[in-house]
């Protein structure tokens, strides 16, 4: 028996999902949202250095579940194998209430204006499916500044001379500087570079009734015990539960959305905390399940109208998969550079997003968050012995020696990254699990060895003895920087959702998170989903005002 009717459901709280929840309630309109995950406190996981969503040896503190959630991934030989959560194929993404926002590392960083027209500036490139996005940064711009103030972001950009026009600056200051930042910054400004703050959706003071951070190392990869980093399940999601108008159903697992004759959306149906399959209706549909299982739901829900899938007319949805080639070198010093000072990363670069011969876009480089001993491993040399004496040898000498300049870089999307269904393996509740296949790109690669090689040059200056390049190999790209999956753009046969994340054949049906992402920029996302969540669901609004979204 269908549950009472009300005007939005949104499935996922996340980046996009918890911000377009408190739009749409604080605007008036009865809003569900239905997330897969629980509602955690950060008290009730303990700082385990083998379970966390970074590291994940041990399974995956965020979820999602295990043994309920698998997938199938396909190598680039072909060779497919059913794998979990914590294993780097599955591409996992947080389930519980805010989503990757409870344990991210918290970098809040806007695209640069290029980053929204990468086909204009590099042209058609072989083998790729580049395009522009259908809006522009200045579209975006009082977005940004939006989820910087009401999620809450430190730092100090005006030193980069590459960002883009601001009107203001960030509304908290930066994080006192650690000793990476002190031996990295003098190295930058020799080598004539421009180094800065770099932006955290983390309290560096006291504001909106919470604390400033306490500088622990436990923060990526972790929640936060102080409510310091901010995320939707302590900003947005609060909010929206406190107009009276939204509901949150924790545990709540979408089997797909369902459609009319007319091909307008009617609801979804899920199964709830019991495992019971419900029917909830709604005027208004809101997938923000992140690049996979958004793209899963659009497959999933299969009709008359849409016999392979919403949205799926011309192929497009699951194509695109973005994440980010996390490259950069490991440098090891003489002298200690461990402060113990969280949460580490304090200090970027961005010379080399842009501008690079012969590369279509770059990326940020910056050093990374705080390493605990059993990520420290996966940074050592090649050859460096993994157990006995020589092993405790090298982490003795170099744990407290060492610094990692990283950052995501620019990935060109190609047609066969995808997401599929896959046709034999089921997940606990029979429902058909997500099959990942395809590649990068050689364009993506080769920009990922140039950052590698500028973040060794970094180091080198700083004074390391001795550098170690990480380089990105060949095979698909997601992780937890998913994106592309359910592109946006102007023509229905190239695109899946509209300027204003309506799937194009669907006039009351929404993606709003990295789905729509035609590109996924050099920068950690989520600010950008934040606030392409924030112009969306403002738009989401004016058309249901308008009457045209109400069934």
């Amino acid at each position: 028996m269908p549950l009472p009717r009300v005007d939005a459901v949104v499935i996922g709280s996340g980046a996009g999902g918890g911000v377009t929840a408190c739009v749409l309630a604080e605007a008036g309109l009865s809003v569900v949202v239905l997330e897969r995950g629980r509602w955690h406190s950060p008290f009730e996981e303990r700082k385990d250095d083998l379970v966390n969503q970074r590291n994940a040896s041990l399974g995956v503190a965020y979820g999602p579940d295990e043994e309920r959630n698998p997938r199938v991934f396909v190598d680039l030989e072909g060779r497919e194998r059913v794998v979990r959560p914590r294993q780097w194929q599955y591409s996992a993404n947080a389930s519980c209430v805010g989503g990757g926002t409870v344990s991210y590392g918290a970098q809040a960083w806007r695209f640069m204006p290029q980053d929204f027209r990468m086909r204009s500036l590099y042209g058609a490139i072989e083998n790729s499916t580049l395009e522009d996005w259908p809006i522009s940064y200045d579209d975006m711009g009082p977005f940004y500044e939006r989820a910087e103030d009401e999620i809450g972001v430190c730092g100090d950009v005006s030193a980069d001379p590459f960002k883009g026009p601001r009107r203001k600056p960030l509304p908290m200051p930066p994080m006192s500087p650690t000793r990476e930042y002190e031996i990295l910054k003098p190295a930058a400004l020799k080598l004539g570079l421009h180094p800065f703050d770099l932006p955290l959706a983390i309290n560096s003071v006291p504001r909106n009734g919470r604390s400033a951070c306490m500088r622990i190392r436990w923060c990526v990869g972790f929640g936060c015990e102080t409510g310091a980093k901010n995320g939707t399940h302590n900003t947005v999601i609060p909010r929206a539960l406190g107009t009276g108008n939204c509901q949150l159903r924790p545990r709540s697992v979408v089997k797909e959305v369902l459609v009319d004759d007319r091909g307008r959306a009617t609801g979804v149906e899920y199964f709830d905390e019991d495992d019971r399959l419900q029917e909830q209706p709604a005027d208004l549909v809101v997938l923000s399940a992140g690049a996979t299982e958004s793209a899963r739901l659009l497959l999933l829900s299969k009709s008359r109208s849409f016999p392979r899938g919403i949205g799926n007319r011309h192929d497009w949805v699951g194509r695109n998969l973005q994440g980010h080639t996390y490259t950069g070198a490991v440098g090891f010093f003489e002298q200690e550079t461990f402060d113990d000072v969280g949460p580490g990363a304090c200090i970027a670069i961005c010379d080399y997003n842009h501008g690079n011969r012969g590369l279509a876009g770059g990326g940020m480089l910056a050093n990374e968050f705080i390493r605990l001993p059993v990520q420290f491993v996966g940074f050592a040399p090649p050859g460096t012995p993994r157990w006995g004496t020589e092993h405790k040898d090298f982490m003795r000498r170099y744990y407290r020696r060492h610094i990692v300049v990283v950052g995501p870089t620019q990935e060109i999307p190609i047609w066969d990254a995808r997401v599929q269904l896959d046709p034999k393996v089921r997940d606990y509740w029979g429902i058909p699990v997500l099959r990942l296949s395809g590649g990068r790109h050689q364009q993506s690669l080769d920009i990922s060895d140039h950052q590698a090689e500028k973040a060794a040059a970094w180091l080198r200056e700083a004074g390391a003895s001795q550098v170690h390049l990480r380089r990105a190999g060949p095979g698909l790209s997601g992780g937890q920087h998913q994106a592309g999956t359910c592109r946006m753009g102007s023509d229905p046969k190239t695109s899946v959702v509209d300027r204003n994340c309506r799937v194009h054949e669907t006039p009351n049906l929404f993606v709003i998170d990295a789905s729509v992402h035609v590109t996924n920029g050099g920068f950690n996302p989520a600010l950008t989903i934040m606030a392409n969540a924030f112009r969306a669901s403002e738009q989401v609004v004016k058309s249901w005002k308008g009457g045209g979204l109400r069934g």
